[in-house]
């Protein structure tokens, strides 16, 4: 089955009970891990970054206290989530390690090579997205990774991502050059078929995707979160999907065992077959 990992982001809009009740929808909607960002606005964005661009500094409502944590992650492992979270600066890899099942990389941090380093030095997975990369970034990101428990995630960093510019055709040479790692796909295009389309022919191994709770979160105006009920139809339908694929080791159903006795007998072409009617005699 595919690990759905729901993408909370900015959406708790710096309330704790709020961060709760998302993760508990994620719960709700069969995701199997749920994951928040870290980071601060002055060691996200350089000082002439905050000048030129006034608006960025209102983004410091988006924080998450870093006390919410434990209690993020106490909640998600109750639930039997598993628990993440991006880390966007070097001393939040130290302060996530007690709490997080694996961490995230963002597609914005895939140059920043010694961060990757630090992050490969905690032997926890990693989940890497690989939006705007070319193929020598890419290589430079994954190798300092060095393929241990990582997954690479497909996807395009545009908020939202038009249908015509998700390119999920990468994933299919991810997973030929990195034979290493699981590929999955990281969404903002909040498009059924995309999901479709990346889970049941590009085989994804994980789908990240934004999710907020009401329509009232930070980030939902912006068009890449899903609301959970449409996502809840989304993941019902993959996995029943999935399901129907069945397996190859088993080529028979459970369901045909029974069938199979009242098959024609080849002696006479009769329904059922010569010991099932034995059986019938007896019964």
């Amino acid at each position: 089955m595919i690990n759905f990992i729901a993408e909370v982001s900015s959406n708790h809009n710096g309330d704790l009970q709020r961060a709760l009740q998302l993760i508990y929808a994620a719960k709700c909607i069969g995701a199997s891990a749920v994951k928040f960002q870290l980071f601060k606005i002055d060691q996200l964005f350089a000082p002439e970054a905050l000048r030129a661009k006034p608006y960025l500094n209102a983004r410091r409502a988006w924080e998450l206290p870093a006390s919410y944590i434990p209690t993020l992650a106490n909640y998600a492992h109750e639930l039997g989530l598993q628990f993440a979270c991006t880390p966007f600066y070097m001393a939040a890899i130290a302060e996530l390690y007690p709490y997080v099942d694996f961490y995230k990389v963002a597609s914005y941090q895939v140059l920043w090579l010694d961060f990757l380093r630090a992050l490969h030095e905690t032997g926890k997975p990693i989940v890497m997205s690989l939006g705007m990369a070319n193929q020598q970034e890419a290589d430079s990101a994954v190798g300092m990774l060095d393929g241990r428990e990582t997954t690479l995630l497909c996807c395009t960093s545009s908020y939202p991502t038009p249908i015509q510019n998700c390119n999920l055709a990468r994933m299919d040479d991810l997973q030929l050059r990195y034979l290493d790692c699981n590929v999955g796909w990281s969404d903002h295009s909040v498009r059924p078929e995309v999901l479709y389309s990346a889970a049941l022919k590009h085989r994804a191994s994980m789908i990240e995707f934004h999710m907020d709770l009401d329509g009232a979160g930070a980030e939902y105006a912006l068009g890449h979160c899903w609301l959970p009920d449409d996502m809840l139809h989304v993941i019902t339908t993959i996995n029943n999907c999935l399901l129907a694929d069945g397996n190859l080791d088993q080529p028979l159903s459970y369901a045909e065992l029974h069938e199979r006795l009242w098959r024609t007998d080849p002696s006479d072409g009769l329904r059922p077959l010569l010991k099932t009617r034995a059986a019938l005699q007896h019964a």
